[in-house]
């Protein structure tokens, strides 16, 4: 396929892919302060064993090499949607009694929301750009059922962090890949039809 077939529909993806990445680097910047901050002001140490703690997505994959373009951004975009959950409930533990009269504490975590809800909807604009299904969004298992105590709670919010922050790592590696494919020629049938479309 020549170049002249799928630079127009090439060129948007890809303008997506870089703003995207651009804003995973801001974000693992903040997630990392804000997890020093955290670490910090609830008292913990970075180096506690947080395995036991589930409910939080992982990053790591062993089959991270043979999952497709569509499986890496549904990966993505799921774990970016609990992410919003899991953020939310730490920013009302933080309100209600963690630390109820830190707001700029509050603002830094209302920052890290903010970021992860645009760039799921960058994902998902991606998503549909290439074609690919966007999955269900079916988070009422993320949801904390509550009962926890003040330190399991200080506990989970760290480990949320700890994900996050591994996660903008992960994605920024999946955009370069996908943003390969990209280039290689692998387009969606809409963009052919464009650059078509503007040669006649």
């Amino acid at each position: 396929m020549a170049s002249s077939e799928w630079l127009p529909g090439m060129s948007h993806q890809r303008d997506l892919c870089r703003r995207t990445v651009h804003l995973l680097r801001k974000m693992r910047s903040d997630v990392s302060s804000l997890l020093e901050s955290y670490v910090e002001k609830q008292g913990l140490d970075k180096n506690f064993n947080l395995d036991s703690i589930d409910g939080v997505p992982t990053a790591g994959t062993e089959q991270w090499g043979e999952i497709s373009d569509a499986e890496r951004l549904a990966d993505n975009l799921k774990a970016y949607w609990a992410f919003q959950i899991l953020l939310d409930e730490i920013l009302e533990e933080q309100r209600s009694s963690l630390s109820p009269d830190d707001t700029a504490f509050h603002e830094s975590i209302q920052s890290v929301v903010l970021q992860v809800s645009g760039l799921a909807y960058q994902l998902e604009e991606l998503m549909a750009m290439l074609e690919h299904n966007v999955p269900a969004k079916e988070l009422g298992s993320i949801r904390d059922a509550g009962g926890k105590s003040s330190f399991e709670k200080k506990m989970r919010g760290m480990k949320v962090l700890q994900e996050l922050a591994q996660w903008t790592v992960r994605s920024v590696r999946d955009l370069h890949h996908i943003s390969k494919s990209v280039q290689a020629g692998a387009i969606p049938r809409s963009s052919r039809r464009l650059a078509q479309a503007q040669k006649k």
